[in-house]
């Protein structure tokens, strides 16, 4: 709801990210809203100038989606580093969500994420995050300044 408030005209820039520890997959799976426009401009910056992200995703702009969001959402669960797999992308009017996941996830006794997607090109982006795990629920607002959430478990 908060998202949608933003799709018509948004001079705050924000994107949200859901968190969700699925046991019975042993996987933690991600969900990241981002306006289309402003990840344009920051592959565009990043990488090539020619990039126009749209309904369909070519396996170029594909290629380049992951490697920034690699670049940008950085988890450690338990204390170690965890590399996200990129699943692909879905178009919603002028969002994306770009879906995420870590594999292989038994048990959580500690969780922290950095999200600094897009901090590159707007000074007031803000990245929440909410997470599901654990029977718990938290929410984050990471900024340019502050850009990490941790939980523990124990």
């Amino acid at each position: 709801l908060l998202f949608s408030s933003y799709t018509n005209f948004h001079k705050h820039y924000i994107s949200i990210t859901q968190v969700e520890f699925v046991e019975e997959q042993e996987s933690i799976q991600f969900i990241s809203r981002i306006f289309v426009d402003d990840l344009e401009k920051a592959l565009r910056k990043r990488y090539d100038n020619s990039i126009t992200l749209g309904k369909e995703t070519s396996e170029s702009t594909g290629l380049y989606i992951e490697k920034y969001l690699q670049s940008k959402i950085k988890v450690k669960v338990n204390g170690e580093e965890k590399p996200l797999l990129f699943l692909g992308v879905e178009y919603e009017n002028d969002q994306m969500r770009c879906y995420l996941e870590i594999e292989s996830i038994k048990t959580i006794s500690s969780f922290e994420i950095s999200n600094q997607v897009l901090f590159d090109l707007f000074d007031k982006q803000e990245n929440v995050i909410k997470v599901k795990m654990n029977n718990q629920h938290k929410s984050f607002v990471l900024i340019k300044e502050s850009n990490k959430g941790h939980i523990n478990f124990d």
